[in-house]
């Protein structure tokens, strides 16, 4: 996931400023708090986590990685809010035995941040390109979390309207809704196509995966377009299609991978749009 939380105060997106504090609290403090609270009720009410000292070492990795390579890269010490979300995401979204996957998927979702960049932004939200990596570079010592929540109604409805309150506020929420929005419509196609029923075809939605994928993972301010809010739906809907595509595959996987296919092609334009628009207000003044 890794919502780049460092740089929401400063910078505006789809034409929106983002709020500097929300409830008196930082901004960047907020999404941090959020996915804490929803490891916190995952692990103690339905034990989530492989286990919390994995979980720690990938937060351990991530913010260390993310201290090594910030004063490397540009001399200075870094905001850790969105390594901490790398960090704990991984911990969440990662499953093996073994304490390697959770360490070695932390340090590529931050190595990403500094190696996989152009014009000073990330192709890839970090955490789905490590999440991605590691299930295709090693599908057999890692997997990714699935029913371990089941689809407790409970918890899903206090996960959808904290993280729903929080990303309306954060001026976000066009996306949220219209992934969610576009997966009920493409889970009613693939029901007439397969012949599987539409709950069947809907109830992945309701399970933790996708709440951390549309709150924190296609919300990511570092990772989504700029140049309109248009643009940002349509090419969450382009996610959501390829999804749907991934799944009549029956790829277990699909929302990680849609991200990472549509995510950088997305971004190349954004940033091709952007910088010849620059070039010609220069030209103009």
């Amino acid at each position: 996931m890794s919502t780049d939380v460092s740089a929401i105060n400063p910078a505006s997106f789809g034409g929106d400023a983002v709020p500097m504090k929300m409830w008196g609290i930082d901004s960047r403090f907020i999404a941090p708090i959020l996915i804490t609270l929803i490891l916190l009720v995952g692990q103690l009410s339905f034990g989530i986590l492989e286990s919390y000292p994995q979980t720690l070492t990938a937060i351990g990795v991530c913010i260390l990685a993310e201290i090594i390579l910030s004063y490397a890269v540009a001399g200075k010490f870094p905001h850790l809010a969105s390594a901490y979300i790398s960090g704990i995401s991984a911990g969440i979204l990662i499953r093996s035995p073994e304490f390697w996957p959770f360490a070695l998927c932390a340090a590529v979702a931050i190595c990403s941040k500094y190696v996989l960049r152009l014009e000073g932004r990330h192709l890839w939200n970090p955490t789905n390109f490590a999440v991605s990596f590691m299930l295709f570079a090693a599908p057999f010592s890692v997997a990714s979390l699935s029913i371990q929540w089941g689809n407790n109604i409970y918890a899903m409805m206090v996960i959808w309207l904290l993280g729903s309150i929080i990303v309306y506020r954060l001026k976000r929420f066009h996306i949220t809704a219209t992934y969610v929005a576009a997966f009920v419509a493409f889970a009613l196609i693939r029901s007439l196509w397969t012949g599987h029923s539409f709950l069947a075809e809907v109830a992945p939605i309701t399970g933790p995966m996708y709440q951390l994928f549309i709150f924190f993972m296609i919300t990511d301010p570092k990772t989504t377009v700029r140049h309109s809010k248009a643009a940002q739906i349509i090419v969450v809907l382009a996610i959501a299609g390829v999804e749907a595509i991934l799944r009549l595959m029956e790829n277990v996987h699909a929302p990680y991978y849609a991200l990472f296919l549509v995510g950088p092609v997305a971004n190349l334009i954004d940033i091709y749009w952007l910088s010849k628009k620059r070039t010609v207000s220069e030209a103009a003044a």
